[in-house]
């Protein structure tokens, strides 16, 4: 994540309730651009219409920005529980309003980050109170200091739904979002042919969302947008390869073809198959690990 130097937050300070001296100074908010949202093309520009039940604060102006730098400073650990967020000084640091800052640490509080209490003030909780699934969560670990973490366990968490998802999905889809798997499955195919990581990345996080959606399982459906979140950020094949392979193009299909006939076998095989397809994993099952 980059970051720019804000013109009001270069004087060094020595006693600082929201961080050490300089920490916030290394975040910008108030100048920050926000960038633009990858743009569709053609037959493919409703793929983002799946996947997107989150809590995201992006694109919510001065609040959801607040929240995001916030955010990525607590889950980092350049804000920590050894001293308090005081939101008089979030809100001099930033420039924004008290109504503003009070607002994001209540989502931030929503979230699990923090915790406010009379006498007290506001804390950073330890991780274990974290809503670790929340989408935003996920994003600030995946390109944080936890990356390497946050791409294991989602990895894990993926290799524990998904095959059972694809299993009792098999045949219980409608005629349309078959339909639209097969789409799918062809736009990863064009892009993959043309190096378009994004189409790719979202094509394959519409239709692993669509599968858990199809499961008939209302828990593993609260679940697709996290797993289409894990996608985007954190150990799909758009961001693990150059390009798509063309070996995870034909599991792709296979799998689709699997739904589509009803043969839940192959389409649990095929979507194992795809879990281990990336050179980074080196094991076709999470190893147990000492603690």
């Amino acid at each position: 994540m980059s970051t720019l130097a804000h013109p009001t937050m270069t004087a060094a300070r020595s006693a600082d309730p929201v961080g050490a001296a300089g920490e916030l100074d290394r975040f910008s908010y108030a100048d920050r651009p926000t960038p633009p949202a990858p743009r569709w093309e053609g037959a493919e520009a409703d793929l983002a219409r799946v996947g997107r039940k989150t809590t995201s604060s992006r694109g919510r102006g001065l609040h959801g920005q607040l929240v995001q730098q916030l955010g990525q400073m607590i889950v980092s650990g350049d804000l920590g529980a050894d001293r308090p967020l005081v939101p008089e000084e979030i809100g001099q640091r930033f420039e924004v309003s008290r109504t503003v800052v009070r607002e994001s640490l209540r989502v931030l509080e929503a979230k699990g980050l923090v915790s406010a209490r009379p006498n007290v003030g506001t804390r950073v909780r330890p991780v274990s109170d974290w809503n670790l699934l929340d989408p935003d969560i996920i994003e600030w670990r995946a390109f944080g200091p936890q990356r390497d973490e946050q791409r294991r366990e989602l990895f894990e968490l993926r290799w524990a739904i998904e095959p059972l998802a694809a299993r009792l999905a098999a045949g219980h889809g409608r005629e349309d979002v078959q339909q639209r798997l097969v789409e799918l499955t062809e736009v990863m195919g064009h892009a993959g042919a043309q190096g378009d990581l994004v189409s790719y990345g979202r094509a394959d996080a519409e239709l692993h969302a669509l599968i858990l959606q199809m499961a008939g399982n209302r828990m593993l459906e609260h679940l697709s947008g996290i797993v289409a979140c894990a996608l985007q950020v954190s150990g799909g094949t758009a961001t693990t390869c150059e390009r798509p392979s063309e070996s995870s193009v034909s599991l792709h299909t296979r799998l689709v073809d699997a739904l589509g006939t009803g043969d839940g076998t192959a389409a649990e095989t095929a979507i194992r198959a795809l879990l281990t397809v990336h050179p980074e994993v080196e094991h076709s099952v999470p190893a147990p690990r000492e603690h």
